[in-house]
């Protein structure tokens, strides 16, 4: 396509030895515009504008006679870039005047030749090649603008350095992180303007820039840094940094991307101490207080000095939370706590098991009988009255005491010891306390007839399923729902989960028992389907124990095979904890249950040991948020940030979450407002039978089924 060419030339003569010269070259095809004034030369380009290169009236370069300046001299060549000055411009000039050509260059002219030495040859190539550079100057300098907007468009920091590990490059981001501006960061050290330390000790790190261009690899940050702004403020970092090559693969520099985790490591934290600590007390959890347990135990070894566990139960707690309430029966837990905590030494451990159980650690008891003097303060303190919303509640406690290692030799054997014991007290009418004896271990003949009960209990057809429903919280619409496993004994009745599950685990018959489980729910599923009700996923939890089961993923595909239902209508829970134990084979087996089109959800989050990491690591669907964390949202500001950062986890990582407890409006009203997706709990649905469940969704779809009233 011909370049036109914008002559600015008085010399008509002149001018037309350029233009055949310009015609003729083969390194063209050029197409020249002729005008003899600086003024006609200003119109044609301010009339052309931006259309250079075009066929039509876009003009290529500029060939200007020096001549033309006139007494206003380099000035009028700052008039020429002024209303073009993408254009580049060749400059004419006499020998005598080369001084001047140069100066015009030094303000931005392309180039100069001299019009003794032009020729057919000598012209043409220069534009040609003048015009080839701009071209490439303008391609370069778009990439590079692009560059730019997307580096400052990202989340990210980015730095670069040259090789002598000078600053050359920040992000917006990375200005924001460092408090240097680019324009000051630039020339200078990267250590100045990039200062990392160790959190814990408090010396510098070497920078991964240095380390990266040093081994010729990408490398990352030292684990637990912090970046000191310019101003001092500290941000825990995560980054890498990786090796700039040139085109002979020489190091000519390095690039790092770093962001500030400031918000998710306190998060972790958080959830990490959430994890080992009950939520309504702040007291250690029970697997906190086993590993304090089993440490006091290898001191007590070593020292040869005794240790005694305290085991107690409230009496009658179950009345006072009913009749008074939860949230009453909660703050009454609070208020047994702290009484605890004053009744015992800085150096002893108090632990909430759950419920209205609790265990107390005394260390370093010189006599066991010293027990009894501590149990007595105990019983004491816990009998005065504990002042609840202007009204005096009165609660009492039995206490089975154990000591190491007179009574067990194991963590284990001391708290079940000492559980037998507590429950002695109680036999003995409560509001005092039993030590262990050997005789008192009836309650584990209990347990071996639960377990035997236990394994004719799937025989005996004596499991049913409950479902509660899962709500969208914006439409109000069932999602799907969650199977819960109940077992009606032929003598005991309706016996918890919580009484059995453990057992079932121990002994292996979760396994059968989960396969049931598994197999009922997807019938369901599948017959309400049949019956022309809305499709809807059917969640069931599965247990460690099944999930390490070999033939667990081949189970569930005959399953799926065997009722119909499609996979994309069966959801796995699986607790957080799990995730944390044996994490290769987890993978696995959750890549093969992903791949053959299930859900997966994560049940209880942030009540286990897993990091976020593990978000990324597995192939997670839903996130369910712990009922211990929505029961108190509305009144503990703790609890209602780890609900909302939650929520906004879910949103950032596309998994979806669902809030599990929900008992309250107010709580449902939060969870709408943090535009939470989904929930489940009595405010929506108590957990019913599938006939109670197939008319509650006959009702959404506008019908009753004809079989029942």
């Amino acid at each position: 396509m011909p370049k036109n060419i914008l002559l600015i030339q008085p010399d008509a003569t002149a001018a037309k030895a350029i233009q055949k010269a310009l015609v003729r070259s083969n390194d063209g095809p050029f197409l020249v515009d002729w005008v003899r004034t600086e003024a006609e030369g200003l119109e044609r380009l301010a009339r052309c504008g931006k259309q250079r290169g075009s066929a039509s009236n876009g003009i290529a370069a500029v060939l200007v006679d020096l001549l033309v300046l006139g007494s206003e001299g380099i000035e009028t060549l700052d008039r020429l870039f002024g209303v073009a000055p993408q254009i580049p411009i060749l400059v004419l000039v006499a020998s005598e005047s080369e001084a001047i050509a140069k100066l015009a260059v030094q303000r931005g002219a392309q180039d100069y030749l001299l019009k003794e030495r032009l020729d057919d040859y000598l012209l043409p190539k220069a534009l040609r090649n003048m015009i080839e550079r701009a071209v490439i100057a303008d391609a370069l300098f778009i990439e590079k603008e692009r560059a730019e907007v997307t580096l400052n468009s990202i989340g990210d920091a980015v730095m670069c350095t040259d090789e002598s590990c000078a600053v050359s490059y920040l992000n917006v981001v990375a200005e924001n992180l460092t408090g240097w501006p680019l324009t000051e960061a630039a020339g200078r050290p990267v250590d100045e303007v990039f200062r990392i330390i160790d959190a814990e000790t408090r010396e510098p790190v070497v920078s991964p820039m240095a380390l990266a261009m040093r081994a010729n690899k990408t490398v990352g940050l030292t684990p637990n840094c912090l970046l000191i702004r310019r101003d001092g403020v500290e941000s825990a970092i995560e980054d890498s940094a990786a090796p700039i090559h040139d085109r002979e693969g020489k190091v000519t520099g390095a690039v790092m991307v770093f962001h500030d985790v400031s918000a998710a490591r306190a998060l972790s934290m958080r959830m990490s101490h959430l994890a080992q600590h009950d939520s309504l007390t702040d007291l250690p959890n029970r697997v906190l207080f086993n590993d304090r347990l089993t440490q006091a135990m290898g001191m007590s070894h070593r020292h040869d000095k005794k240790l005694v566990l305290l085991y107690l139960d409230i009496d009658r707690f179950k009345h006072v939370n009913d009749s008074s309430g939860h949230p009453t029966g909660d703050r009454l837990l609070q208020s047994i706590a702290a009484r605890l905590r004053a009744c015992v030494r800085s150096s002893d451990v108090v632990s909430r098991q759950g419920g209205d159980e609790f265990a107390i650690l005394l260390c370093e008891v010189a006599r066991a009988q010293d027990a009894a003097v501590a149990a007595e303060k105990i019983l004491a303190a816990l009998s005065e009255p504990h002042r609840i919303d202007e009204v005096d509640l009165y609660v009492s406690a039995s206490i089975g005491i154990v000591s190491y290692p007179e009574d067990g030799i194991t963590a284990d054997d001391l708290l079940k010891n000492a559980d037998i014991a507590m429950y002695r007290a109680k036999d003995c009418g409560r509001n005092n306390y039993q030590f262990f004896k050997a005789e008192m271990n009836l309650h584990s003949l209990e347990r071996q007839r639960l377990e035997s009960d236990l394994r004719h209990a799937l025989e005996r057809g004596e499991f049913l399923l409950h479902y509660q429903p899962k709500v969208d919280l914006r439409t109000q619409a069932i999602t799907g729902v969650e199977a819960l496993l109940r077992w009606r004994h032929s003598t005991r009745r309706l016996i918890r989960p919580s009484r059995f599950i453990s057992i079932a685990e121990e002994t292996g018959l979760i396994v059968p028992i989960g396969h049931w489980v598994l197999r009922e729910s997807c019938r369901q599923a599948k017959a309400w389907q049949l019956e022309g009700l809305a499709p809807m996923s059917v969640a069931v939890n599965v247990s460690a124990v099944e999930l390490r089961a070999k033939d667990f993923v081949a189970g569930v595909r005959d399953v799926l095979a065997e009722t119909g239902l499609a996979p994309r209508y069966l959801e796995l829970e699986i607790t957080e904890t799990f995730l944390m134990e044996e994490a290769a084979s987890t993978g696995l087996v959750l890549k093969e249950l992903r791949n053959m089109g299930l859900q997966l959800a994560l049940d209880d989050f942030g009540t286990g040991y897993s990091s976020l990491s593990h978000l990324r690591r597995f192939p997670i669907d839903t996130l369910k948020i712990d009922h211990s964390f929505v029961q108190d949202l509305t009144t503990d500001t703790d609890d209602a940030g780890i609900v909302s950062a939650v929520v906004n986890l879910g949103k950032s990582l596309r998994i979806r979450v669902v809030a599990e407890g929900v008992e309250t409006h107010e709580q449902c009203a939060f969870l709408k407002k943090q535009r939470c997706p989904e929930a489940q709990g009595f405010y929506f649905h108590e957990p019913m039978i599938s006939e109670e469940i197939t008319d509650l969704l006959a009702y959404k779809m506008g019908r009753l089924s004809s079989s029942r009233p």
